[in-house]
């Protein structure tokens, strides 16, 4: 007599989790991205020079501008689960766009940094996806 086979539970994932993850992803890239671009021959240096690639000499201003420019993803992983369906598909839309640009023109250097380029660009092209077709319903 042969065993009745079982299939392997797949519960329905909402587009806020599937969103919210596709940050971290990003993030986790960018992070990474970051650290193996320390080990570029001479970007230490040139760090211990102040300078920050190509905006030049490293200020308050550029480190607050680059923080904000990294803040917003690390920010949207929470967004994408708390702000209302709405403003939350519209916000990953917009973001989701800018830092597909952003990673466009910024990838373009050694290999490690174009591979992770192209998996941030697909990242944040299904974070688009997934915000502009989030399922609808009837209302009510």
């Amino acid at each position: 007599m042969k065993k009745a086979g079982t299939a392997l539970d797949d519960m329905k994932i909402h587009v806020r989790i599937k969103i919210s993850a596709l940050w971290a992803s990003v993030m986790f890239c960018y992070i990474y991205g970051d650290y193996f671009g320390l080990y570029v021959p001479g970007a230490l240096q040139r760090m211990l020079e102040g300078k920050m690639g190509p905006f030049g000499p490293t200020t308050q201003g550029i480190l607050l501008g680059t923080s904000l420019m990294m803040a917003i993803p690390s920010v949207m992983i929470f967004l994408s689960l708390a702000l209302k369906p709405n403003l939350n598909r519209w916000v990953n839309i917009i973001f989701g766009v800018i830092y597909t640009v952003i990673i466009l023109i910024t990838m373009w250097d050694w290999a490690f940094f174009i591979f992770l380029g192209i998996i941030e660009v697909v990242l944040t092209a299904l974070i688009v996806w997934y915000a502009w077709s989030w399922p609808r319903r009837e209302a009510a």
